[in-house]
């Protein structure tokens, strides 16, 4: 009789410990990772840690179905989070769930009615002309030297140009933004160094506001300009590329949002400018954009800029050297794609034709969702105690196997939750507690699965050490097709579903994608060693494996067949 062959898998089964050794090296690095983020507790959902989970639905105008896409929710959800941390919030998360849905969860210790009113309103954005600007700190500079000046971040500006033609040579000034822009603002009256908004103490009222604003506090930042018409002066702050916040003075708003048609990022390989943000204007937007442009040009720096403001902030600040009369301009400066493809986004918002309307508003007190985990926290115990006497009453020394893998499965799972929070904004709530809870019982399955089939060969008259190797084969089939249902109906649950659901399903395949990792790299090389020790190759009585007590069959032996005659009696033929 030929040898069995030995190919991959004999010698796998013979290097158990490599195995054993990859999942444990696995569990110290998310640890370690884990400890070092300085994340250790999985992030709690609303419903646990309390708070006000908000959900929105994003609706097209008629005949504009194809504006609810990717890229125009991407850039709501920006503009929702920017409205959200502008409350002083912590910790708050807005992500798109399915395609046309938006959910905000604002943690507990936050105004659950100023923050409906945040989200729930469509983004404002205005081009204002520049009056005066400094970096938080510094002193104003609403006259600076006509020779050649610096801008306070103390980097080169942007600026706005045609987009029908090359890109001017910059001025010498530059902005706080440190980005260039094309088409600046105001058609009523040139701002000018000493302009200022008319009526009695108005003007002394908004510098008092204004030496008064310090825009590195948030608070600060989420009131300046509070409650200001597009036809008013106002104050505004902004962050500039090194990184600084600057305040303003701003005029009245020339051109709004809607006048813009169109904005995109592009690489310009034609002058050499790099990533530049391109805008096209509607007719009416076209007109003011002109005229704005035209008055700002001819003043000096900073008031030959025009302020892009969103929802009360300056998200960009370029200057203008001529009047940009096309219809259209061009912002050049220190863009990459990315930051280019955030002003492009933010541009293009104020004439997205969309609105959210509000599907469903949840309070949670911080009490209700303490007791809510608690009370999670006991059905788990209590299910794991269950299948733990389970083990132990039934497998006996199989149990400890099986409760081995379980806190390495557990393991896994605590660790990826806790860095998973961070990394894509996963937060642990009740649907997804009961996720895990689930999960208890699916990886018990999978021990189950295997260590019945080794009793199995065990039953057949095999010793324990080929029953361990013969049964694998036959098991591992079984529980990849059990997980691979687990898994598909988890992914199917995660897509069609939104909202608290999906934390279910989210849960449910991790922890099936992990019982998987767990049985091959874990349990299999565990019990192939422990196939080797006396307790448990001897069958023990105690041991799970008892050959008497599983009602085996006798050894099987290999015995020869008696060899046939070479020639039988013949049987006499009648003459």
């Amino acid at each position: 009789m030929a040898a069995p062959k030995k190919g991959r898998s004999a010698s796998a089964q013979s290097k158990p410990g490599r195995s054993l050794a990859l999942i444990l090296i696995a569990i110290a690095a998310l640890t370690g990772g884990m400890f070092a983020s300085g994340h250790t507790t999985p992030r709690l959902g609303i419903d646990l840690a309390g708070g006000t989970s908000i959900t929105l639905r994003a609706v097209a105008e008629p005949g504009q179905e194809s504006a609810i896409n990717k890229t125009n929710m991407d850039t709501a959800v920006d503009i929702m989070e920017r409205r959200v941390n502008g409350l002083g919030v912590s910790e708050a998360e807005v992500q798109t769930q399915g395609d046309r849905n938006i959910i905000v969860n604002i943690p507990k210790g936050t105004n659950s009615k100023e923050a409906r009113d945040q989200v729930g309103t469509t983004a404002k954005l205005y081009f204002r002309p520049v009056i005066a600007t400094e970096v938080a700190g510094a002193a104003a500079t609403p006259t600076p030297s006509p020779s050649a000046s610096s801008s306070p971040s103390g980097t080169s500006g942007d600026e706005a140009t045609d987009k029908s033609t090359p890109s001017g040579t910059p001025s010498a000034s530059s902005t706080t933004q440190g980005r260039a822009v094309t088409d600046a603002l105001k058609a009523d009256s040139t701002p000018s160094p000493s302009a200022t908004p008319t009526g009695d103490g108005a003007g002394s009222k908004l510098e008092a506001q204004y030496a008064a604003l310090d825009c590195t506090k948030k608070s600060a930042r989420a009131k300046a300009g509070d409650g200001v018409k597009p036809t008013d002066y106002t104050v505004a702050c902004g962050q500039n590329s090194s990184g600084q916040w600057q305040k303003y003075i701003l005029g009245p708003a020339e051109v709004d949002g809607t006048d813009v048609d169109k904005a995109q990022a592009v690489l310009n390989t034609q002058t050499g400018a790099g990533w530049t943000v391109t805008m096209d204007f509607t007719n009416g937007g076209s007109k003011k954009f002109a005229a704005i442009t035209g008055k700002l040009a001819k003043n000096q720096s900073p008031q030959n800029q025009f302020a892009i403001v969103l929802d009360g902030e300056v998200v960009s600040d370029p200057f203008v050297s001529q009047a940009l009369t096309g219809g259209n301009a061009e912002i050049s400066g220190n863009f990459n794609q990315e930051s280019a493809q955030a002003l492009a986004n933010m541009l293009s918002y104020g004439a997205l034709p969309l609105t959210f309307q509000e599907d469903s508003v949840t309070t949670v007190t911080a009490a209700l969702g303490g007791e809510q985990l608690h009370a999670g926290l006991i059905a788990g115990a209590i299910g794991l105690g269950l299948v733990v006497i389970y083990l132990l009453i039934y497998y006996r020394g199989l149990s400890v196997i099986a409760l081995l893998s379980l806190l390495v499965s557990a393991a896994l799972t605590y660790t990826l939750m806790a860095l998973l929070g961070p990394a894509i904004g996963f937060a642990l709530n009740l649907p997804a507690v009961c996720g895990a809870i689930v999960a208890i019982g699916i990886t018990a399955d999978s021990f189950i699965v295997y260590f019945e089939r080794v009793r199995d060969e065990i039953r057949e008259g095999r010793s324990l050490r080929p029953a361990v190797e013969r049964a694998w084969p036959r098991a591992r089939r079984t529980i990849l097709v059990s997980d691979f249902v687990s898994f598909l109906a988890a992914a199917v649950l995660f897509i069609v579903t939104v909202g608290k659901v999906q934390g279910f399903a989210f849960t449910l395949g991790l922890t099936t994608l992990l019982d998987v990792v767990v049985v091959f790299l874990f349990t299999k090389p565990l019990l192939t060693i422990l196939a080797r020790t006396k307790f448990f190759g001897n069958g023990h009585p105690w041991s799970g494996l008892d050959p008497k007590r599983l009602g085996a069959k006798p050894p099987l032996r290999r015995t020869r067949r008696p060899a046939s005659p070479a020639a039988g009696p013949v049987d006499p033929k009648e003459a």
